[in-house]
């Protein structure tokens, strides 16, 4: 295997430590702010070492040794705090004055605390009556890209990969994604509307998690890919069974128990950090 390790200036005596740790046949660095040590294992005195790394604010991933990216076939991404950098129902309901009633059930989903579906219900009957003119708002004022979104997707896509938006967030959003940054496919709530305006509820059944797990078996089947062919981006409990789908599941600024459970985990750089680890 190997380890990258990059964003930042990796000191001297942590290299040492971490040579002498993982058995390391060789060390490549590679600007900027990347080091590749080949024939790497990823052992107890490795692990021991972890909590000096992440104080560095430094990333940390095992790959195997000549994985390319074109190796890969499908790459999905969940949308809320991974593909953009807000929670789109949060900043609905920040428009009807219930911004940190809906942000405190949301928190408690992502962590797992609470069932996906039932939090949705809940944080979706605060938004009963909302003018839907507001998706319009959300969309073009507070959107924003994750950092480093863009120059992943488009490597991506010039690798040959097809790419997904797997999302428990809402089409009115994953739509004008798909569109703009050119995905292959997209799946997610769809907001009922009456009257302008929003009733609190969705239109036909949920997006869960098994339903983006379903969704990721399903594309990887129709495109003829195996499991090892696939990236699976996330960062929350909601996109667990959806990562266990992928042969690269990738816990992006993720909760605690979603990089426990991840391939690798990109706590500090952006999701463009990933196109370091491939040869």
């Amino acid at each position: 295997m190997n380890l990258v390790i990059q964003g930042g200036a990796l000191p001297t005596f942590l290299l040492e430590r971490i040579v002498a740790a993982t058995g390391a046949e060789a060390v490549e660095p590679r600007p900027p702010q990347v080091v590749r040590l080949r024939g790497a294992t990823h052992t107890p005195a490795f692990a021991a070492l972890q909590p000096l790394i992440e104080a560095e604010r430094l990333d940390w991933a095992f790959i195997e040794d000549g994985k390319k990216l074109s190796d890969f076939g499908l790459i999905c991404f969940d949308m809320d705090s991974t593909l953009i950098t807000i929670e789109c129902i949060d900043e609905l309901a920040d428009f009807a004055g219930k911004k940190n009633e809906v942000s405190a059930v949301t928190e408690a989903a992502m962590r797992g605390e609470i069932d996906y579906r039932e939090s949705l219900r809940q944080r979706l009957a605060l938004l009963a009556g909302l003018d839907a003119r507001v998706l319009a708002r959300v969309f073009g004022e507070r959107l924003l890209l994750s950092p480093g979104a863009r120059e992943l997707l488009e490597a991506c896509q010039n690798a040959g990969l097809r790419t997904a938006i797997l999302s428990g967030g809402f089409t009115y959003f994953t739509e004008r994604l798909r569109i703009e940054l050119g995905f292959d496919f997209a799946t997610s709530n769809e907001l009922e509307i009456s009257g302008g305006k929003l009733t609190g509820r969705v239109v036909g059944d949920i997006v869960d998690a098994a339903a983006k797990a379903h969704h990721l078996a399903r594309l990887t089947d129709e495109l003829g890919l195996r499991q090892e062919q696939v990236i699976a981006c996330g960062d929350g409990a909601n996109d667990l069974q959806m990562m266990a789908q992928a042969g690269l599941s990738v816990a992006f600024r993720a909760k605690p128990a979603t990089r426990a459970q991840a391939d690798v985990a990109v706590n500090f750089g952006g999701l463009d950090s990933l196109l370091n680890l491939f040869d």
